[in-house]
C-alpha cells in the first residue's frame, strides 16, 4: 500500500483540476488567439499563472485504484501490475487467463 497522505494529496489535486478546468481552458483560449491584442493575452497569461499550481492536469499522478501504487500502472485497467496479478490469481478478474508452467 502507498502512503495514505500521498493518495489523499493526489485526490486533492484531482478536485482542484476539476474545479478550475473551465477557467483554465478559457484563459488558454485567449492566450492562443493571435487576433486578440497583446495586452489582453498577457493579462490572461498573468491570470493563468495566478491559479493554483495543483489545478494543472499535469500535476496528477496516475495511481492504482486498489493499492495506490504510483509505478507500473495500466491506464486501461486503472491498477498496477502487482494488484492485477493478485486479483488474477484469485480469479476476480473476468476473462483474465493466468498462465503458469
Amino acid at each position: 500500500m502507498a502512503k495514505v497522505s500521498a493518495v489523499e494529496k493526489n485526490k486533492k489535486r484531482q478536485k482542484l483540476v476539476d474545479q478550475y478546468a473551465e477557467k483554465r481552458a478559457a484563459l488558454k483560449a485567449i492566450i492562443k488567439d493571435q487576433d486578440k491584442p497583446i495586452e489582453e493575452r498577457f493579462k490572461a497569461q498573468l491570470q493563468l499563472s495566478a491559479l493554483p499550481r495543483n489545478s494543472s492536469k499535469t500535476r496528477i499522478r496516475n495511481r492504482c485504484d486498489v493499492t495506490g501504487r504510483p509505478r507500473a500502472y495500466y491506464r486501461k485497467l486503472k491498477m498496477s501490475r502487482i494488484a492485477l496479478r493478485e486479483l488474477g490469481n484469485n480469479g476476480q478478474i473476468p476473462g483474465l487467463v493466468k498462465s503458469s508452467w
